[in-house]
């Protein structure tokens, strides 16, 4: 029993620290009243462009010869600047050309899976490889290098020291934005832009700035996610289409942790827990598929007391999803 919850414990947490750098990011784009249904296909993007980065690198130094900062710096830019893209992209289309936050959130996903469908598809032809997938194992060796007292500290090292880097900064992020969201000026006026974007603007705070910061710093987090995803959690294989729901589960954390980072830290471990659930429990197959459910159950479930109770501090930014217009103030 106690060895099996000591295994289950890291496999919820791999599982769940993509979801927190997707959460995350959300959480800080829609605090300025942003609605970006695209986070899927950002951490999509933020995923191929690192895998781009280290693909070329590996390609052009051999196994021995790597730099330990390059292979980590050159993939970690690349995710950086894709999603950066995205963000920007989005921010151009919803804050000023004032589109549709809905519609071109879904629009951004579907463009970002292509575009990491079509150069994941292009690499792996490139690589020559015999299977559809790549496999940037080298670089992946320093992105998941675990600190060194995780072998000599017995379980203590195995469910708390035994991840790679990018676990950690997830945490840290987290911790991060939760700090300037609740102890900061830039967090008040971000917060106020979120609320009411008229009042903020007519007490001076660029709200076209913070949305736009907002936006972009968000989709640099998320797309950290999905070079985690890859370099981490899957040993550096690339394969199409193998991200599955993470980046909409993701958006379903921001709705469980009520806008909430410092709360998505354990609330993505739980989730994650649940995505993996079904491998722990016996059962028939089709009834194990059943179990995959449980995290989008569970947030149904939040968002029904949270609308029930209907506590003001609980609530959604009051001005999420809607176009801001300065002359119609």
């Amino acid at each position: 029993m106690l060895s099996g919850l000591i295994s289950f414990i890291p496999r919820a947490v791999m599982q769940g620290i993509p979801l927190l750098y997707g959460s995350t990011g959300e959480i800080l784009t829609e605090k300025s009243g942003n609605l970006n249904l695209g986070i899927p296909g950002v951490m999509y993007v933020g995923a191929i462009c690192g895998v781009i980065g280290a693909f070329f690198y590996e390609q052009a130094v051999p196994p021995e010869a790597m730099n330990a900062f390059l292979a980590i710096g050159i993939p970690l830019v690349c995710s950086l600047l894709g999603s950066l893209l995205m963000g920007l992209l989005y921010s151009f289309l919803t804050i000023s050309l004032r589109a549709n936050q809905n519609v071109t959130g879904l629009a951004l996903t579907t463009f970002g899976v292509g575009i990491g469908n079509f150069f994941g598809g292009s690499l792996i032809k490139l690589s020559g490889s015999e299977v559809p997938s790549i496999a940037l194992s080298s670089t992946s060796a320093y992105f998941s290098t675990s600190i060194p007292a995780a072998e000599t500290t017995g379980w203590f090292g195995q469910v708390f020291l035994s991840y790679g880097f990018l676990a950690y900064l997830a945490i840290l992020i987290a911790l991060v934005a939760a700090f300037v969201l609740k102890r900061t000026r830039t967090g008040l006026h971000l917060r106020a832009v979120g609320e009411n974007p008229a009042t903020a603007d007519a007490a001076g705070i660029n709200v076209t700035r913070y949305k736009y910061l907002a936006t972009c710093v968000g989709s640099m987090i998320a797309g950290l996610g999905g070079l985690y995803y890859v370099m981490d959690y899957a040993s550096g294989v690339w394969s199409n289409n193998a991200f599955g729901d993470r980046g909409w589960l993701a958006i379903a954390l921001v709705i469980f942790t009520i806008w909430r980072p410092s709360v998505s830290i354990l609330a993505s471990i739980l989730f994650g827990g649940c995505y993996i659930l079904y491998l722990y429990i016996p059962g028939p197959i089709a009834v194990k598929e059943l179990y995959k459910m449980i995290p989008y159950v569970v947030t149904l479930v939040v968002l029904i007391l949270v609308s029930i109770r209907k506590k003001r501090e609980d609530q959604p930014p009051a001005s999420l999803g809607l176009p801001y217009f300065r002359e119609e103030r």
